[in-house]
């Protein structure tokens, strides 16, 4: 896929993973719808890029904003879906591990809505997790939500043929996901990348590198892509 022309859509587009795929694919000649729950997180919005709010929870919301964004060719979820529960299964609160699935509800609802208004030469994106094919202790219930994740995508690879639909699994990345700050930030990633063959944090860009892959080359679909420093095989 050529990108320059192209119009993009990206969920959990503000921040993180998502806001340096929204700019590597303006770069590339794209514009760029991205969309959270929060907008104003972004405090720079770059040129080639506007800003939508929306829940990925909220069907009726999607629905709406989708007929009123399409169409388009690129299509991309990094929306977490809601808080994630950590620890282990048996002192885990059910309904925060019930609560930590939204991620899947939410790329559900991207695809199940979302596809329609693809072009047929189109390309969804999903973001999942290392973590699914290899957690550590306290990440069942990511690893369970991640394994949901691409399971799904590989079975709705299959239905939106000839559109294509990809996974791309994450590292640990340094977002703002975490709110430590300065040295203590350090130590965290530090300690949570021991063992790693590459025994540091990776970059939202590096990670976006992974997604501008899955989307410009039409000869992949269904499959999913590690961006990891290692992790899956430490």
């Amino acid at each position: 896929m050529d990108l320059a022309g192209k119009k993009a859509v990206v969920f959990g587009g503000t921040s993180g993973i998502g806001l340096a795929a929204c700019e590597q694919l303006i770069e590339k000649g794209a514009t760029v719808v991205a969309i959270s729950r929060d907008p104003s997180k972004v405090s720079k919005v770059p040129a080639g890029m506007t800003l939508e709010a929306c829940d990925v929870r909220d069907v009726a919301a999607m629905e709406a904003l989708f007929e009123k964004l399409a169409p388009f060719d690129v299509l991309i979820s990094a929306a977490t879906g809601g808080e994630r529960a950590i620890g282990p299964f048996l002192e885990m609160d059910v309904d925060g591990f019930k609560a930590s699935f939204d991620k899947l509800w939410g790329y559900a609802n991207v695809v199940r809505y979302g596809a329609k208004h693809l072009a047929d030469d189109g390309s969804i994106t999903l973001v999942s997790g290392i973590p699914a094919r290899n957690g550590k202790p306290g990440q069942i219930a990511i690893a369970s939500v991640g394994g949901a994740v691409e399971a799904f995508a590989r079975e709705a690879a299959r239905e939106i043929a000839p559109k294509r639909l990809n996974v791309v699994a994450p590292g640990q990345i340094d977002t703002p996901m975490v709110a430590l700050q300065g040295q203590a930030r350090a130590d965290l990633y530090k300690k949570m990348t021991e063992g790693h063959l590459i025994p540091r944090a990776g970059l939202p860009e590096e990670v976006a590198k992974g997604i501008l892959f899955v989307v410009e080359n039409d000869f992949v679909t269904g499959t999913v892509i590690d961006v990891d420093g290692g992790w899956l095989i430490s």
